[in-house]
């Protein structure tokens, strides 16, 4: 008869058991080491720290002068003194910080200096941006072209980010009569962003109009980025009917093999109401929308995936999904070339072999959902790609194999699809 256990090791699993915590829910997290290690680069920020897991890094301490600068001219500009902010960050700094996930070393006191002058310089630069007579003849972010993109890719990193309640507080506060309100503040960030995103995409309904979308539910930049940078409706409306059979797929081939197979690929026509991720497979053409490959796409991607990775209920994974359909259809510099050909990739960085390897490590470690937002389409390919072989195989048969010489003569002379 097996003995009882010491009274020790029954204290010491109990003690654990009984310290144990529920898990936070927070909305602003660091990238999880397992896709930090693949691409470190993609989630570090390169001019500007936003929030508090590279405050304080000396590589980005040179921008806080900018962000003090433009902390100074909106006080000038509204005449609110800078006490009645200091106490609006006071008020909010318990709920800032149950957002970030882990812990932060910032006392209270430096953690809500770093959320009015972040925050603020948020505000600013997007206002800034859709209302030009607000700059000064001597703005360096706006003098200077280079400056802009890169704040924009910063200030899309996962780890790079302020709550949106922060942000909306200080919009809020800062609003001047006397300037009308001739754009939506959310549309006007949505502009400022679209700037460095590869290709266009379907806003949600409303976010034109701040009266009808839900601010409460935003919780920061990437978060409103992510629900404003779509599929089509009708898309969406398809994937919904498809229900459980989006479960049943399989990869295809390399854009250069099922090119083999007959299938032609097709730039989709720019046109207004289109979106990036609407790639479409009818009578043996892929019809695929240009996706523009600049400096920041890596990152946009990377970081966009990782905020549906880390996020509870999302569904579906369209930019990570969208990544995976690209990884299937480019395996090499000729895959590349051949879409680039087709004007179906834009390439803004280098030759074929280098926008090869991006696209092939976009998503690595990413892990999709049950279902998957291309499934109809990889079936339709595959199914196309099955007919193709088999109707081959039976011309082949009837032409050549009842002959044996023929047969010979076939092989020798290389004969395939």
């Amino acid at each position: 008869m097996a003995r009882e256990p010491p009274d020790l090791v029954l204290d010491l699993v109990g003690e654990k058991l009984h310290r144990l915590t529920p898990t936070p829910q927070f909305s602003i997290f660091r990238v999880p080491d397992l896709l930090r290690k693949l691409n470190e680069k993609a989630y570090e920020p390169e001019l500007l720290a936003i929030g508090p897991y590279h405050h304080g890094k000396d590589n980005l301490s040179a921008f806080e002068e900018h962000k003090i600068s433009y902390l100074q001219t909106l006080i000038e500009r509204t005449g609110i003194p800078y006490p009645d902010y200091v106490r609006a960050m006071w008020a909010l700094e318990e709920r800032a910080r149950n957002c970030y996930g882990g812990s932060i070393s910032l006392g209270k006191n430096e953690f809500v200096q770093m959320m009015l002058f972040d925050g603020c310089f948020i505000v600013e630069v997007i206002r800034k941006f859709g209302l030009p007579h607000l700059r000064g003849d001597d703005d360096p972010i706006f003098k200077q072209g280079w400056m802009l993109p890169h704040i924009a890719r910063d200030m899309i990193l996962v780890e790079n980010q302020l709550p949106f309640f922060v942000i909306w507080k200080l919009f809020i506060m800062s609003e001047m009569p006397n300037i009308p309100r001739n754009e939506n503040f959310l549309f006007t960030i949505l502009r400022f962003f679209y700037g460095i995103l590869p290709g266009k995409g379907f806003r949600r309904d409303g976010v034109d109009r701040v009266n009808d979308y839900p601010i409460n539910e935003i919780k920061h930049l990437v978060n409103l980025i992510h629900d404003n940078w779509l599929p089509s409706p009708s898309g969406i409306e398809a994937y919904a009917n498809n229900g459980k059979n989006n479960s049943d797929w399989s990869f295809i081939c390399s854009a250069s093999e099922i090119q083999q197979a007959g299938i032609k690929f097709q730039k989709v026509d720019d046109h207004r109401d289109g979106s990036l991720f609407d790639i479409k497979f009818k009578n043996g053409v892929m019809k695929i929308p240009t996706l523009e490959i600049g400096d920041a796409t890596e990152t946009i991607f990377q970081n966009l995936i990782v905020y549906e990775q880390c996020s509870h209920g999302i569904n579906p994974k369209h930019i990570l999904d969208y990544c995976k359909f690209l990884h299937c259809l480019i395996n090499s510099s000729k895959d590349a070339e051949l879409l680039r050909r087709r004007g179906i990739i834009d390439n803004r960085l280098g030759d074929d072999e280098v926008i090869a390897t991006l696209l092939n490590k976009l998503g690595d470690g990413g892990v999709l959902g049950e279902q998957f937002y291309y499934c109809g389409v990889l079936n339709k390919v595959n199914f196309h790609c099955s007919r193709r072989r088999n109707k081959w195989k039976a011309k082949l048969k009837h032409h050549y194999f009842k002959d044996p010489w023929a047969v010979i003569l076939f092989l020798s002379t290389g004969g395939g699809p």
